[in-house]
């Protein structure tokens, strides 16, 4: 990330290469987009339609032609992205001096520029996910409530709630007990982060939003230094993101936003689809460019994903189209089981494999993680390489946490969960019940943990934990005199004084990576310090906290990749396999599927559809194992919203001619023609209730049933076959 001190710059362009250098090769609405300069843009891009290329020409163009580069500001979602955008524009525009990053990475930069504006420690850290939840359990703690039941919950509505933009107080007014207790835990999950001087990945937005929003002058300095705005994906922008943005670009109005409704995935994470919905309204004046033609899919994908996103009604309209073949037909596998299942995509990528495909071509996406355990026992069998696109992040793994523990207590003494965490790695005789008695003394002096340590004589301990604390100070002390120096040297340091260095060695030959790992430290921290010889230890601190999960998918691996739908956002593959096309799995819901529901599980389905290049392969089980219990499957919904013309189905069961929707419909019910407003009806788990209204949904008949407990349930119901009509005569 490149972001420069906020001093005021001369405005006027270099020399620069012509307009005609960054049209080279567009299409026309690709070249529309490019050369719009002043006021909104909104950019409609479709999966595989060269967005990127766009977003990149037109900031380059703008910063040769228009403006100053410092003057641009592009915002994409992960680092990985905002790494590539910027090497590309750096190739068209030398220069190094425009802000390309996150949201989260901007927010954490200017948040540590105007932390006194912001009412911030200038030295506060970011906690990670993990952290988090230690410090929410402690929250839930102090409030005296069962930890088993509050601390998931908690976790999930204190997020929600900061991504809305709501205060403790404000989530207090909420008329549930389990809104007002959460609204409490939230309350003293903040206190605790403010005693830590930490801030959390949904505090750098909530926060910026708020200075921005109550600091008139931060927020005209800021929008005078970007005059140019760019954000990607503005499909899975949140609510404080959506008031960053247009604060920033409050004045000027040059805000460009780039991103597609039909990929819309993350509501559960906070994402607003009406965000991007609702653009052309917040910008009347705004100028629509879509981008529909598509370079990565053959044409009968895209004519099969196109058909089934076409069933949803939040989106814009557009429609995907190529140049590229017509390529072979979607299949669609009907097998017995899971086993079944692997095995068939098994077979089928060995003989890919034999005609010349690599493994790296191939991708299988499911839903749920849990499902890669019977396709990796499957590939391992037959020897194929596999790698599964997930796992511990580098920087989430325990001697790297560990170590970044020891570089956290030197630049923020107030970090407790970082000095819990080291007080006794390696062990040092500081056991569990040295560190609880700390607790309590620093509680009855009402001072930090650390404080607590550094008094560790007034504490009544024993001579030999006296004896481990005191050396410990002493460590401390010495590493925090390190703390200005460059960030390698701190970690050589910390390594070495702490002792963790010859435990790793001493544990190399029984493990050997958590040593390698180590180093692998020691080189990022190199490579930081080469490239940011200004930075401190404090900014690569913040660097590494914004590392997400998706700044780790490689490339090309040369293996067999598996991985979740939502995980392939972004990705392509020549040969995909999405498995597991039922109710309960896609989509997920398993009971009510509420109409936002299916809409985002279906965009869900479309973006696994669109990563495929070549051949897309989708897979369904009549019988799938659930909690060791093998239980009939209902297919998903989604099949029947395929084109039968561009679809070739292959059913491994006998179940009928051709797999087929008119050949699966065994499972459809009979008496459709009977159903009305007024239907009485009864369902084992809700009672008996009524039919309020009734209508076309996805292809199919969508009931509302309102039940006894007075909620209203919508259901489709050709696949309802536990919603049973009853008479009059028979309710009572």
């Amino acid at each position: 990330m490149a972001i420069l001190n906020m001093s005021e710059a001369p405005t006027q362009p270099d020399a620069s290469p012509g307009v005609r250098e960054f049209l080279r090769d567009l299409t026309e609405p690709q070249r529309e987009a490019v050369t719009h300069t002043d006021g909104a843009l909104l950019l409609l891009a479709g999966a595989g339609s060269g967005k990127t290329r766009v977003i990149t020409r037109r900031a380059a163009h703008l910063a040769t032609t228009v403006t100053r580069p410092w003057h641009v500001l592009a915002i994409t979602f992960t680092n990985k992205a905002a790494n590539e955008m910027k090497e590309r524009i750096v190739a068209l525009s030398p220069g190094d001096d425009m802000t390309v990053c996150t949201f989260h990475s901007l927010c954490a930069r200017l948040l540590r520029i105007h932390h006194d504006a912001a009412g911030l420690p200038p030295n506060f850290t970011i906690v990670d996910q993990s952290d988090r939840r230690k410090l929410i359990k402690q929250a839930v703690e102090r409030l005296e409530l069962a930890v088993d039941n509050w601390r998931r919950a908690a976790e999930t509505g204190i997020s929600r709630a900061k991504n809305a933009m709501e205060t403790p107080a404000e989530m207090a007014d909420a008329a549930g007990f389990q809104e007002k207790t959460i609204a409490r835990i939230y309350a003293a999950y903040e206190e605790i982060l403010a005693e830590n001087a930490g801030l959390d990945f949904d505090d750098l937005l909530f926060k910026m939003a708020l200075l921005l929003q109550s600091n008139e002058e931060v927020r005209a300095k800021l929008g005078d230094r970007f005059r140019y705005v760019m954000i990607d994906e503005y499909q899975d922008t949140n609510a404080a993101q959506y008031r960053i943005a247009n604060l920033i670009a409050r004045d000027h109005g040059n805000i460009m936003v780039t991103g597609d409704p039909d990929q819309s995935i993350y509501s559960w994470r906070g994402a607003d689809i009406t965000n991007i919905l609702s653009f052309e309204h917040d910008y009347p004046n705004v100028k629509t460019v879509r981008l529909e033609q598509n370079y990565r899919s053959t044409k009968r994908i895209l004519s099969v994903a196109g058909a089934v996103i076409a069933e949803n009604i939040g989106r814009k309209d557009k429609t995907l189209w190529t140049e590229n073949d017509e390529g072979t037909p979607v299949r669609v596998l009907t097998c017995s089981d899971a086993r079944s299942e692997a095995e068939a995509i098994v077979k089928d990528i060995e003989s890919l494999v034999v005609q010349g495909r690599r493994p790296g071509d191939f991708a299988i996406f499911y839903r749920i993680n849990a499902m890669s355990r019977v396709l990796e026992e499957s590939l391992f069998s037959a020897g194929i390489s596999y790698r599964i696109a997930r796992g511990t992040a580098f920087y989430a793994r325990k001697e790297i946490k560990d170590i970044l523990g020891y570089l956290r207590v030197m630049v923020n003494p107030a970090d407790t969960v970082a000095l819990e965490r080291i007080i006794n790695t390696p062990p040092r005789g500081i056991g569990k019940t040295t560190i609880n008695t700390l607790k309590a003394f620093a509680e009855r002096q009402g001072c930090t943990l650390l404080t607590a340590v550094m008094r560790y004589d007034e504490c009544g301990l024993g001579k030999r934990a006296v004896n481990s604390l005191k050396a410990f100070t002493d460590l401390l002390q010495t590493l925090q005199l390190l703390a200005g120096g460059s960030t390698r040297h701190a970690i050589d340091q910390a390594l070495s004084l702490s002792g963790m260095l010859a435990q790793l060695g001493e544990q190399q030959e029984a493990n050997p990576e958590p040593l390698a790992n180590a180093n692998e430290l020691v080189n990022a921290a190199e490579e930081y310090d080469t490239a940011n010889p200004e930075a401190t230890l404090l900014d690569w601190l913040t660097f590494t906290s914004l590392l997400g999960d998706e700044d780790i998918i490689e490339g090309d691996s040369g293996t067999v990749t598996l991985m979740t739908l939502h995980a392939a956002k972004g990705l392509e593959f020549p040969c995909v396999y999405i498995i597991g096309l039922e109710r309960g799995l896609v989509p997920l819901v398993r009971d009510v599927l509420s109409i936002d529901e299916e809409e985002e599980e279906r965009r869900l389905f479309f973006v696994g559809m669109t990563r495929a290049m070549q051949r897309l392969t989708i897979t369904h089980a009549l019988w799938r194992m659930v909690r060791g219990v093998t239980q009939r499957a209902t297919r998903s919904v989604f099949l029947d919203e395929l084109p039968d013309d561009e679809i070739e189905w292959d059913d491994r069961c006998g179940v009928g001619s051709n797999g087929s929707r008119s050949a699966h419909g065994e499972h459809l019910r009979e008496d459709l023609h009977l159903w009305e407003v007024g239907t009485l009806v009864r369902h084992p788990d809700h009672g008996i209730g009524q039919v309020m209204s009734m209508g076309r949904r996805a292809g199919r008949m969508q009931v509302i049933v309102r039940f006894e407990d007075g909620r209203e349930r919508p259901w489709m119901l050709e696949f309802a076959s536990d919603l049973e009509r009853v008479d009059f005569d028979d309710v009572g």
